[in-house]
Parts: C-alpha cells; sequence; structure tokens
C-alpha cells in the first residue's frame, strides 16, 4: 500500500473486532455496561489497529519517495528518533529511541523519510532485535549507500509491570553495514550519538 500520514489513517474497525474487545472486558470479570466502558471496546479496537498500522504501509515507497541524486558522501545522522511499539509476547509496549546513521552513495533521501520507516516497523508487533534489522535492512536495501548503522534503546514495559519487574532497565540493540562494518567508522558514529 502507497505511504499515507498517520493523520490519514482510517480509524474505522469491524465491529467483530469491537465485540472481542467486549468479550474480553466481560471475561475480567468487569460490567461492560458500565459508564466508564460502554465505548471501551470500541476505542481500544481504534487503539490497537493505530498501533498496528505498520502492517498496511510500504517503508520502501517511503524512502522512493524522496531520495536525491546527491554527491555528498559522508555520515549523516538522525538520532533520538522517539519509538513506540507493542512487544509480541505480551502485546505490551516498548519504547524509547532509535539513531540511524548512512553514508550515501549518489542518493540521499529527505531525513523525515528515517524516523517514517522507524515508525512503519514499530508500529507492529514487533521484538526490538526484528525491529532494529528490518530498519536496517530496509535503508540498505532501498537506498544502497555505502554503510548504514542503527542503534535503538528501548524501555519494555513486558519487563517493568509484571514478570521480572525492573524498571530502570534499558535493551539496546544495534545493526551495521557496509562502512559501519569498520571499526573507525562505527566509533565515530557511536561517539557522535553519545554512547
Amino acid at each position: 500500500m502507497p505511504y499515507k500520514n498517520f493523520e490519514e489513517f482510517n480509524m474505522q474497525v469491524p465491529d467483530e473486532v469491537t465485540d472481542r474487545y467486549k468479550n474480553i472486558i466481560k471475561d475480567l470479570g468487569e460490567n461492560t455496561e458500565r459508564d466508564g466502558l460502554l465505548k471501551t471496546p470500541e476505542r481500544a479496537a481504534k487503539a490497537m489497529q493505530f498501533l498496528t498500522q505498520g502492517y498496511h504501509q510500504d517503508p520502501v515507497e517511503i524512502l522512493k519517495s524522496a531520495m536525491f541524486k546527491e554527491s555528498y558522501n559522508e555520515m549523516v545522522i538522525v538520532k533520538d528518533i522517539e519509538l513506540y511499539s507493542l512487544c509480541e509476547h505480551h502485546m505490551l509496549p516498548f519504547f524509547g529511541k532509535a539513531h540511524i546513521a548512512y553514508i550515501p552513495n549518489g542518493h540521499i533521501v529527505g531525513l523525515s523519510k528515517l524516523p517514517r520507516v522507524v515508525d512503519v516497523f514499530a508500529r507492529r508487533l514487533q521484538v526490538q532485535e526484528r525491529l532494529t534489522e528490518q530498519i536496517l535492512d530496509c535503508i540498505n536495501d532501498t537506498l544502497k549507500p555505502q554503510g548504514v548503522a542503527v542503534v535503538i534503546e528501548a524501555s519494555h514495559m513486558c519487563m517493568m509491570m509484571r514478570g521480572v519487574q525492573k524498571q530502570n532497565s534499558v535493551t539496546t540493540t544495534s545493526g551495521f553495514r557496509g562502512q559501519f562494518e569498520k571499526n573507525e567508522t562505527r566509533n565515530e558514529f557511536l561517539k557522535l550519538i553519545g554512547k
């Protein structure tokens, strides 16, 4: 599907999805006719549709929509890109920041497109490791740069709210392609993002 701004995303949800949320709430022991819960099934269905809209967007099209021929061949970094995703194991949120760098090889991309690619992959049921790799591979395969680097730092509610209940843990994942596989280039990137 072609790229759409999140603001334009169709928030209509099928009645059966709303009914499933109503049944879940009822099975938990709540009264679905209570004032505060009357519209909750529909709101929950719309929220889930919004949080998983990445399945209906094409990150390659996003990048291609703003690729420009340019001779610039030094490192380009967009850091501190906010991300919000859902853990596929518990469907609880994880959130944090992504840092992306690439070294152009004849083409640059509009800077806003890199955060949009992050959003497309984050708005799916995910694990942080796969999210890192998908962003990395999409940029690498589409732009065909001299190199790409992605670092994600995130806190996971599945570790904070339940299970081990560790409130201050942060998970860091990274991936490097091309020139970033060389220590010198990788270290320059990590220094520039403050790592």
